[in-house]
């Protein structure tokens, strides 16, 4: 039994400093990171309803900043965050049915997240634009 921890050759648990990342515990952490971006984009969602219901003045400053080069960046980061965890659930749901757990099918329904948010955030995308004019 070592004395100290120096004397430890490995660590007691799985440390993501030491292990290579995987596609699951990469969407797995990316499917917590967007439920918490789509939280804040909540809050921003309200403010941007408060600026509309408080009158022209309140609404443009808050639209002027959506329509900036940054806030569209910032909105087609929350779009793809959407379909990203839209997608995620999906995924589980399907896991929920006791399917999809061989380990080809995990990875072939990984890809298929990250593929199918990227292609839904592009279309809905594509779509507003045609929407806009």
């Amino acid at each position: 039994m070592p004395n100290s921890t120096a004397e430890r050759t490995r660590p007691l648990s799985p440390n993501i400093q030491i292990y290579r990342p995987q596609l699951t515990s990469v969407l797995s952490i990316a499917n917590r990171m967007t439920g918490v971006v789509l939280s804040v984009c909540a809050v921003v969602l309200v403010v941007w309803l408060i600026a509309a219901a408080t009158g022209p003045q309140a609404y443009a400053a808050v639209q002027g900043a959506i329509l900036s080069w940054i806030g569209q960046i910032v909105l087609f980061g929350a779009t793809f965050a959407f379909f990203l965890h839209l997608c995620g659930g999906i995924r589980h749901l399907v896991w929920d049915t006791v399917h999809g757990f061989e380990l080809r099918s995990i990875y072939a329904s990984g890809w298929a997240v990250v593929a199918a948010s990227a292609v839904l955030t592009v279309a809905a995308w594509v779509a507003s634009l045609f929407m806009a004019g």
